[in-house]
């Protein structure tokens, strides 16, 4: 029997104000705008009230103002 890699699968986070809490462990989340995957240790950007994930300021901004 084979174990599941989990470097492939996204997790599943619940986003709030000042951090996340992990659903469901993985190794990264997909951004809103860009669909890039962004590994969690290096997530900065999201908003709780769309519980949405973004790879950069840039791409976060871009959503938030409409434009993403």
């Amino acid at each position: 029997m084979m174990l599941m890699n989990s470097a492939d699968r996204p997790a599943m986070l619940f986003y709030q104000p000042n951090g996340f809490r992990v659903l469901s462990p993985g190794t990264h989340v997909i951004c809103a705008v860009s669909a890039e995957a962004v590994p969690l240790e290096a997530l900065r950007y999201w908003s709780a009230d769309k519980q949405e994930a973004y790879a950069s300021a840039e791409f976060a901004t871009r959503r938030l103002t409409g434009q993403g």
